[in-house]
């Protein structure tokens, strides 16, 4: 599959041949829904365990009398009624973490850059240098390229310095390296965005 490779300012600067191994995957909405599901629960944290009655170190001694305080009868201060006592009802730890097989994540990176490439939301980019890293000059320049409402841009190792400070403050716009590209962003995202060196470092990334 080739496809154009343009400049920030919108104008060609040749052609790339991407894998069809990497971007021509026929998407399927079950297996890049395992693994959404499975990014977002491993992403939550744990809960954190409140102590109930019998969690709570205090004295078990009746402290009143039966009759005649004008009181309820109480013997327990672990009673959930008093300051200091166990929480009724309260929340237990509980991990949310599950697990999924490697072959099925990387088929699923695999769908969710084929589903952008074959929907047309794919840009492949020379580079990332924005001059002085204005924000103003950057946002002339996704104008021209279309990137959409809503775009996910990665680079190759590092990022790149000027187009993180233009980009740091435009809503809508995020900026990762390619090491970190997974199904969630894609997905959420109208728009992916490559650079050349994004587009080796993921398919060296199936390959190696």
């Amino acid at each position: 599959m080739k496809v154009e490779i343009k400049t920030l300012d919108a104008a060609g600067s040749g052609e790339v041949e991407l894998n069809d191994a990497v971007f021509g995957v026929e998407p399927r909405a079950d297996i890049l829904h395992r693994v959404v599901t499975w990014q977002l629960a491993n992403r939550r944290g744990m809960a954190r365990a409140a102590r109930e009655r019998s969690d709570v170190a205090r004295t078990g001694k009746k402290f009143g009398r039966q009759k005649g305080g004008g009181t309820a009868r109480h013997g327990d201060r672990c009673a959930p009624i008093f300051i200091g006592g166990g929480k009724a009802h309260g929340p237990r730890a509980r991990l949310f973490t599950q697990s999924l097989n490697k072959k099925v994540r990387a088929l699923g990176l695999k769908m969710a850059l084929s589903s952008k490439a074959q929907g047309g939301q794919l840009v492949i980019v020379d580079n990332l240098d924005v001059p002085e890293g204005k924000t103003k000059s950057l946002v002339e320049k996704l104008g021209k390229l279309g990137f959409g409402k809503t775009a996910l841009v990665i680079d190759g190792d590092a990022l790149n310095v000027s187009f993180a400070h233009a980009s740091s403050n435009l809503p809508g716009l995020n900026l990762i390296p390619a090491v970190g590209a997974n199904v969630y962003d894609i997905m959420r995202h109208e728009t992916l965005v490559l650079t050349k060196a994004a587009v080796e470092k993921l398919e060296a990334r199936f390959n190696g």
